[in-house]
Protein backbone atom coordinates (compact mmCIF):
# COMPACT_ATOMS: atom_id res chain seq x y z
CA UNK A 1 0.00 0.00 0.00
CA UNK A 2 1.31 3.71 -0.59
CA UNK A 3 0.70 6.45 1.83
CA UNK A 4 1.74 10.84 1.64
CA UNK A 5 2.82 12.05 4.64
CA UNK A 6 3.52 15.53 5.17
CA UNK A 7 6.64 15.52 7.43
CA UNK A 8 6.80 19.12 9.28
CA UNK A 9 9.60 19.31 10.89
CA UNK A 10 10.30 22.11 13.93
CA UNK A 11 13.89 22.47 15.40
CA UNK A 12 13.77 23.29 19.10
CA UNK A 13 14.79 26.87 19.77
CA UNK A 14 18.51 26.69 20.71
CA UNK A 15 19.27 23.79 19.18
CA UNK A 16 23.15 24.09 17.68
CA UNK A 17 23.78 23.88 13.91
CA UNK A 18 26.29 21.17 13.85
CA UNK A 19 23.52 19.01 15.38
CA UNK A 20 21.02 20.13 13.06
CA UNK A 21 24.10 19.66 10.14
CA UNK A 22 24.74 15.92 11.63
CA UNK A 23 20.46 15.26 11.47
CA UNK A 24 20.43 16.17 8.29
CA UNK A 25 23.59 14.15 7.17
CA UNK A 26 21.98 11.07 8.48
CA UNK A 27 18.49 11.63 7.60
CA UNK A 28 19.98 11.75 3.98
CA UNK A 29 21.91 8.27 4.63
CA UNK A 30 18.74 6.67 5.71
CA UNK A 31 16.55 7.89 3.25
CA UNK A 32 18.79 6.32 0.35
CA UNK A 33 18.70 3.06 2.71
CA UNK A 34 14.69 3.31 2.74
CA UNK A 35 14.55 4.00 -1.32
CA UNK A 36 17.16 0.95 -2.02
CA UNK A 37 14.03 -1.16 0.17
CA UNK A 38 11.46 -0.20 -1.75
CA UNK A 39 9.78 1.87 1.42
CA UNK A 40 10.44 5.23 0.23
CA UNK A 41 9.31 6.12 -3.26
CA UNK A 42 9.27 9.93 -3.30
CA UNK A 43 10.35 12.71 -1.70
CA UNK A 44 9.17 16.82 -2.65
CA UNK A 45 9.22 20.29 -1.57
CA UNK A 46 5.84 21.89 -1.00
CA UNK A 47 5.50 25.74 -1.68
CA UNK A 48 7.14 27.00 1.73
CA UNK A 49 6.98 30.45 3.57
CA UNK A 50 10.00 32.05 5.33
CA UNK A 51 11.46 29.73 8.05
CA UNK A 52 8.56 26.35 7.09
CA UNK A 53 10.41 23.06 7.15
CA UNK A 54 7.95 20.69 5.51
CA UNK A 55 8.57 17.62 2.99
CA UNK A 56 6.11 15.63 1.16
CA UNK A 57 7.10 11.81 1.08
CA UNK A 58 5.64 8.96 -1.23
CA UNK A 59 5.74 5.78 0.81
CA UNK A 60 5.25 2.13 0.37
CA UNK A 61 4.44 -0.06 3.20
CA UNK A 62 2.56 -3.33 4.20
CA UNK A 63 -0.12 -1.75 6.32
CA UNK A 64 -0.18 1.38 8.75
CA UNK A 65 1.69 0.22 11.70
CA UNK A 66 4.75 -1.31 8.91
CA UNK A 67 4.86 2.31 8.00
CA UNK A 68 5.32 3.85 11.22
CA UNK A 69 8.08 1.63 12.16
CA UNK A 70 9.60 3.10 8.51
CA UNK A 71 8.98 7.06 9.88
CA UNK A 72 10.20 6.46 12.97
CA UNK A 73 13.40 4.92 11.84
CA UNK A 74 14.20 8.39 10.26
CA UNK A 75 16.92 10.73 12.34
CA UNK A 76 14.42 13.38 11.68
CA UNK A 77 11.31 12.15 13.62
CA UNK A 78 12.55 13.63 16.99
CA UNK A 79 11.79 17.19 15.40
CA UNK A 80 9.18 16.28 13.44
CA UNK A 81 4.92 15.56 13.14
CA UNK A 82 3.69 13.47 10.38
CA UNK A 83 0.42 13.63 8.61
CA UNK A 84 -0.19 10.42 6.81
CA UNK A 85 -2.95 9.80 3.66
CA UNK A 86 -3.72 6.38 2.92
CA UNK A 87 -3.58 5.96 -0.91
CA UNK A 88 -5.82 3.41 -2.73
CA UNK A 89 -5.65 2.13 -5.96
CA UNK A 90 -7.42 4.62 -8.95
CA UNK A 91 -9.16 3.14 -11.88
CA UNK A 92 -7.27 5.78 -14.11
CA UNK A 93 -3.66 5.17 -12.47
CA UNK A 94 -1.16 4.43 -15.02
CA UNK A 95 0.85 2.39 -12.80
CA UNK A 96 4.14 2.83 -10.65
CA UNK A 97 5.90 1.59 -13.85
CA UNK A 98 4.73 4.64 -15.96
CA UNK A 99 7.21 7.04 -16.74
CA UNK A 100 5.99 8.43 -20.23
CA UNK A 101 8.56 11.92 -21.42
CA UNK A 102 9.08 13.95 -18.60
CA UNK A 103 11.55 15.88 -19.96
CA UNK A 104 12.38 18.56 -17.54
CA UNK A 105 8.93 19.26 -16.43
CA UNK A 106 8.02 20.45 -12.87
CA UNK A 107 6.43 17.57 -11.14
CA UNK A 108 2.41 18.96 -9.55
CA UNK A 109 0.47 17.29 -7.04
CA UNK A 110 -3.41 18.29 -7.77
CA UNK A 111 -6.26 17.35 -5.44
CA UNK A 112 -10.04 16.43 -7.15
CA UNK A 113 -13.25 16.98 -5.22
CA UNK A 114 -16.69 17.09 -6.61
CA UNK A 115 -17.70 20.55 -7.49
CA UNK A 116 -19.58 22.31 -4.75
CA UNK A 117 -21.80 25.53 -5.70
CA UNK A 118 -24.86 26.05 -7.33
CA UNK A 119 -25.52 24.12 -10.19
CA UNK A 120 -22.90 21.29 -9.42
CA UNK A 121 -25.11 18.62 -7.95
CA UNK A 122 -25.45 16.78 -10.78
CA UNK A 123 -23.64 14.06 -11.71
CA UNK A 124 -21.07 13.81 -14.36
CA UNK A 125 -22.72 11.65 -17.40
CA UNK A 126 -21.20 8.35 -18.35
CA UNK A 127 -19.98 9.06 -21.64
CA UNK A 128 -17.60 11.95 -19.55
CA UNK A 129 -16.45 9.61 -16.99
CA UNK A 130 -15.65 6.95 -20.27
CA UNK A 131 -13.64 9.65 -22.00
CA UNK A 132 -11.92 10.86 -18.90
CA UNK A 133 -10.44 7.34 -18.55
CA UNK A 134 -9.30 7.27 -22.51
CA UNK A 135 -7.93 10.73 -21.57
CA UNK A 136 -5.72 10.19 -18.69
CA UNK A 137 -4.28 7.46 -20.86
CA UNK A 138 -3.31 9.47 -23.29
CA UNK A 139 -1.94 12.05 -20.85
CA UNK A 140 0.55 9.08 -19.12
CA UNK A 141 1.61 8.99 -22.70
CA UNK A 142 2.45 12.27 -22.90
CA UNK A 143 4.23 12.28 -19.66
CA UNK A 144 1.99 14.35 -18.19
CA UNK A 145 0.06 12.06 -15.54
CA UNK A 146 2.55 10.27 -13.36
CA UNK A 147 0.12 8.52 -10.72
CA UNK A 148 -3.35 8.85 -9.67
CA UNK A 149 -4.61 7.69 -6.37
CA UNK A 150 -7.72 7.53 -4.67
CA UNK A 151 -7.85 8.92 -0.46
CA UNK A 152 -10.23 8.09 2.06
CA UNK A 153 -12.48 11.46 1.81
CA UNK A 154 -13.25 10.07 -1.23
CA UNK A 155 -10.76 12.46 -3.70
CA UNK A 156 -8.98 12.03 -6.29
CA UNK A 157 -5.14 12.79 -6.21
CA UNK A 158 -2.60 13.06 -9.04
CA UNK A 159 1.03 13.49 -9.85
CA UNK A 160 1.52 15.29 -12.82
CA UNK A 161 4.22 16.93 -14.55
CA UNK A 162 4.07 20.12 -16.90
CA UNK A 163 6.68 22.39 -18.53
CA UNK A 164 4.86 25.40 -16.15
CA UNK A 165 1.54 26.24 -14.31
CA UNK A 166 -0.06 27.52 -17.02
CA UNK A 167 0.79 24.77 -18.99
CA UNK A 168 -0.42 22.35 -16.14
CA UNK A 169 -3.57 24.04 -15.68
CA UNK A 170 -4.05 23.87 -19.55
CA UNK A 171 -3.83 19.91 -18.91
CA UNK A 172 -6.46 19.46 -16.20
CA UNK A 173 -8.63 22.19 -17.98
CA UNK A 174 -8.27 19.20 -21.05
CA UNK A 175 -9.99 17.05 -18.80
CA UNK A 176 -13.64 15.44 -19.64
CA UNK A 177 -14.84 15.51 -15.99
CA UNK A 178 -12.86 19.05 -15.43
CA UNK A 179 -16.63 20.90 -15.63
CA UNK A 180 -17.34 18.07 -12.82
CA UNK A 181 -14.72 18.70 -10.63
CA UNK A 182 -13.11 21.41 -7.44
CA UNK A 183 -9.11 21.36 -8.07
CA UNK A 184 -6.38 22.01 -5.89
CA UNK A 185 -3.01 22.38 -7.47
CA UNK A 186 0.52 22.27 -5.17
CA UNK A 187 3.93 22.63 -7.29
CA UNK A 188 6.20 20.69 -6.10
CA UNK A 189 10.29 21.58 -5.80
CA UNK A 190 12.87 19.01 -5.82
CA UNK A 191 14.26 17.75 -2.52
CA UNK A 192 17.93 16.83 -1.86
CA UNK A 193 17.21 13.11 -0.90
CA UNK A 194 14.64 12.13 -3.53
CA UNK A 195 15.01 9.23 -4.92
CA UNK A 196 13.91 10.01 -8.44
CA UNK A 197 11.36 7.66 -10.69
CA UNK A 198 14.23 5.67 -11.24
CA UNK A 199 13.61 3.66 -7.44
CA UNK A 200 9.73 3.82 -8.19
CA UNK A 201 8.50 0.17 -7.78
CA UNK A 202 7.56 -1.59 -11.18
Amino acid sequence: MEYLVTMTTHVPEGTAQEEVDDIRTREAGNSRRLAEKGQLLRLWRPPLQPGEWRTLGLFAALDAERLEDVLASMPLRVWRSDEVTPLTQHPNDPGPASTGESGAAREFLVTFAPAAGEGASSQAPADATAAEAVRAKELAGKGHLVRLWQTPEGRALGLWRARDPAEMQSVLDSLPLAPWLSMETTPLSEHPNDPGSGLVRS
